[in-house]
């Protein structure tokens, strides 16, 4: 068995390890980087494009990241939080074409306005309260409203015609949103990565074991599924990016951090329409209100996607579930997780979360029927034929332990780490890919603190020039950073 020495290991390859890849060879370009991926290339689980929604999550239009409080009042704390991490994505990748470590924005970044939609006088109510509440704020200058049927329809004609006159709806747009192809954005990512002295990336291999050095670091047991041949790397850190199966290396590294971890899967199916004649006539992102007890992957949208240079529009996605924790994973994940640690998570969150199980049974049994039906409360005129159903990706929500509750069901993204940061894990899904900069950011300031202060912030600042500044506080900054990045991303400005 070979054994090999490497400074970091990278454990999947989609746009989670592809960025961390990129932003530590631009810090610190002597250091020997392994990527491993168990798929043949790279993208293939959730960041494909036909995967994920590709909304470019600037939580312009995602109406779950707006809570209404129990006085009435709208909470837009956390679509703040993310809209501004989507800003740090956006002048990452704008650095990349810059440099001209990507060759084009063209053939992953395209500009679709983002709209919220809703059907009946409560939700129009709620409607008109958060855009109140938001556009008051200059993250979302230029997000518009309106009840007017006419306006709606120049909006996005396709959600209007057919529909009853009368009907009491709303909707916001804003110009500025983006559809990401997230497959190809890492496709370019690691064409980059692959252009770099010290980057090795091995397809169709499998991480098996992970095992503590005794003088620190770890030693990553690879197994190559083509030809069985095992092998071994010794490395300093090691990176758990692998989408659903992060959380199953998690607890083979055995560091205790990860005690009380769960994973529960949630799958998705969507409808897609190629059809030109239909894809030419929608140009927005038009997401819905989530049924009582959902979860946030499973929110209604009517999305334009371009892949391949190809429009689409997509629906969905209706949730479904499987054991599964990767799309190409095996039934027997969810059972050989269970550990006796966190057993007890699992059951509470069970127990708490009925209307989220009673839900997802739902729609399991949904008909074809009831499917389209949930299309056309969006699109009145919708003709089955022109519709075709696609298996979206899998996603692992996240259940920790809690004190108070013994388990809680996570919707967001999680990173754990070692307590010497040598190993760390990214748990979780939604927003995920849209705010991947952010996370690793993030990542880079409590896992590689000594590097950072003592030499990485002002590269880190070349590549992001909001660095160290709060764009949800500096209006100023925020309208120049927006209209800078627009220009390279050829994106609009609200």
């Amino acid at each position: 068995m070979s054994n090999e020495k490497v400074d970091v290991v990278l454990v999947g390859a989609g746009i989670m390890s592809t960025t961390l890849g990129v932003f530590l060879k631009e810090l610190q370009p002597h250091l020997r980087l392994e990527m491993i991926e168990q798929m043949p290339g790279e993208a293939q689980e959730s960041s494909a494009a036909w995967n994920n929604a590709g909304t470019g999550h600037a939580a312009n239009c995602e109406l779950n990241y707006t809570p209404m409080r129990a006085d009435g009042s709208i909470d837009i704390a956390k679509a703040l939080e993310v809209n501004v991490e989507f800003d740090m994505s956006r002048q990452f990748w704008s650095y990349l074409i810059k440099k001209g470590a990507i060759a084009s924005p063209d053939n992953f970044i395209h500009p679709v306005p983002h709209m919220s939609f809703v059907i009946g006088a409560d939700r129009q109510a709620f409607l008109k309260k958060r855009h109140a509440a938001m556009s008051a704020h200059h993250c979302y200058h230029g997000m518009e409203y309106s009840e007017d049927h006419a306006r709606i329809a120049e909006w996005a004609p396709l959600i209007m015609e057919g529909r009853d006159p009368k009907q009491p709806i709303a909707a916001t747009r804003i110009v500025s949103g983006a559809d990401v192809n997230y497959g190809q954005l890492t496709t370019n990512l690691l064409g980059y990565l692959k252009r770099q002295d010290k980057f090795t990336i091995h397809f169709s291999q499998t991480v098996t074991h992970l095992h503590r050095l005794p003088g620190g670091g770890w030693r990553v047991e690879v197994k190559n599924e083509t030809t069985g041949e095992k092998r071994t790397i010794d490395t300093h850190y090691v990176f758990l990016g692998a989408g659903g199966a992060a959380l199953t290396l998690l607890q083979k590294s055995g560091i205790p951090e990860a005690k009380g971890f769960a994973g529960f899967p949630v799958s998705g199916i969507w409808l897609r329409c190629g059809k030109p004649e239909v894809a030419e006539r929608h140009a927005a992102k038009v997401y819905g209100m989530a049924a009582q007890g959902s979860p946030p992957m499973s929110v209604p949208h009517l999305d334009t996607r371009i892949i391949d240079g190809k429009r689409w529009l997509l629906f969905g996605p209706y949730a479904g579930f499987s054991t599964k924790f990767l799309k190409h994973g095996s039934l027997f994940d969810l059972p050989m997780s269970l550990r006796p640690d966190n057993l007890l998570p699992l059951l509470a969150v069970a127990r708490d979360n009925f209307p989220l199980e009673e839900y997802l049974v739902g729609q399991v049994l949904q008909s074809k029927g009831h499917r389209f039906k949930a299309l056309r409360d969006f699109y009145p005129n919708v003709k089955e034929s022109d519709w075709e159903f696609d298996v979206a990706g899998q996603r692992v929500q996240i259940i920790r332990k809690d004190t108070a509750h013994t388990g809680k069901l996570e919707f967001g993204t999680e990173i754990v780490a070692s307590a010497d940061s040598s190993i760390v894990a990214l748990l979780g899904a939604s927003p995920g890919a849209s705010t991947a900069v952010w996370i690793m950011v993030h990542m880079l300031e409590n896992c590689f603190h000594e590097q950072l202060v003592g030499h990485w912030v002002p590269k880190l600042k070349e590549m992001i020039p909001s660095y160290g500044h709060n764009l949800k506080e500096d209006a100023a900054l925020c309208a120049r950073v927006r209209a800078e990045t627009a220009e390279v991303l050829k994106l609009q400005v609200a």
